[in-house]
């Protein structure tokens, strides 16, 4: 076994050591009989963007970081089905080669099994204390057979981008850790306990399957990931109009047309901040990516989500960063 075949199987055996510690169970361990606080916001202000709405009352930011949790707990179980299929996938390429790697993609994919039955628990005990006309705009099944005809390399691109925008998410919570409820606070725990251990699989899968690429095939590629993008996009654009209807059918307020129109901006750019840019912008979603693509590759990524660059907490004209 030559040195970087044996420091990657490590980093595998790594991987699997970090998962049996961290193991929780959704009952036993997270939920433990509880239900959702009702007072508190269940999304902090960092990834919600309620504070761009200033004229909101207290008890309307409240419902407006609630009615984006239940999004959020629907969203990750959408993500999630075609994250665990395609680990399945690319665990057979290991099940008569590295033990150590196929260990690692089977725990990964029991783990993403475990998170869509969070994400759609969760979701069933939000839509019975919260209420509401809300609704759910796409369907999972069909969401991820459209992503699995896409190249691997892409899937693989959108999948790091997903779970390392995860760890940002549990950074905002801690942030945040009086503000939100105490249960929503332990999802975005338990979530990054487990998302912790896969980004490390990401890139060595993503790097893995690069390899094995022609630079025509990588190029498609490369389209393939930005039409995912660009796909979650339309999915945020359709929610953040259906959210931003339940929230105003619900809120204690009526709201005259400036104040809805800024609420259904809010939410749009709160959705494209929570989903595509703050996963953009993670340093180590960047150096993986411009490490596998070429000057002209990059430039195409980068004018393709360059319009949602101001989708940035604060700075609502701020270009979207891109590091060296």
């Amino acid at each position: 076994m030559d040195t970087e075949t044996a420091s990657t199987t490590q980093r595998y055996a790594k991987v699997i050591d970090a998962s049996r510690r961290v193991a929780w169970q959704i009952d036993r361990d997270l939920i433990r009989g509880r239900a959702f606080d009702m007072s508190r916001k269940f999304l902090p202000d960092g990834l919600s963007l309620v504070g761009e709405l200033p004229f909101l009352r207290v008890d309307d930011a409240r419902l407006f970081s609630q009615v984006q949790g239940r999004t959020y707990a629907y969203l990750f179980g959408l993500v999630e089905r075609f994250i665990s299929a395609k680990m399945v996938e690319v665990g057979r390429d290991h099940a008569l080669g590295d033990q150590n790697a196929f260990e690692a993609l089977v725990r990964f994919t029991d783990e993403e099994l475990k998170h869509q039955a969070l994400f759609r628990r969760i979701e069933q005990m939000m839509a019975l204390q919260m209420g509401g006309p809300y609704t759910c705009t796409a369907d999972p099944t069909a969401v991820a057979a459209a992503v699995l005809g896409k190249s691997t390399w892409a899937v693989l691109g959108l999948t790091t981008h997903i779970e390392l925008f995860v760890l940002a998410h549990y950074r905002c919570s801690i942030d945040a850790a009086g503000e939100i409820d105490p249960l929503w606070k332990d999802v975005f725990r338990f979530h990054w306990r487990d998302e912790a251990q896969h980004v490390v699989i990401d890139d060595l899968e993503w790097r893995r399957e690069d390899a094995t690429l022609t630079d025509a095939a990588r190029d498609a590629a490369v389209d393939d990931l930005i039409a995912l993008v660009c796909a979650v996009d339309g999915i945020l654009q359709m929610q953040a109009q259906a959210d931003a209807a339940c929230f105003v059918a619900m809120a204690g307020t009526a709201f005259d047309a400036d104040a809805r129109r800024r609420i259904d901006d809010t939410m749009l750019k709160a959705y494209r901040w929570q989903y595509i840019v703050s996963g953009v912008m993670e340093p180590r979603f960047q150096k993986t990516l411009f490490a596998l693509v070429s000057p002209a590759q990059r430039a195409r990524i980068e004018a393709a989500m360059g319009p949602l660059g101001y989708a940035v907490p604060d700075e609502p004209t701020m270009a979207l960063p891109m590091a060296a």
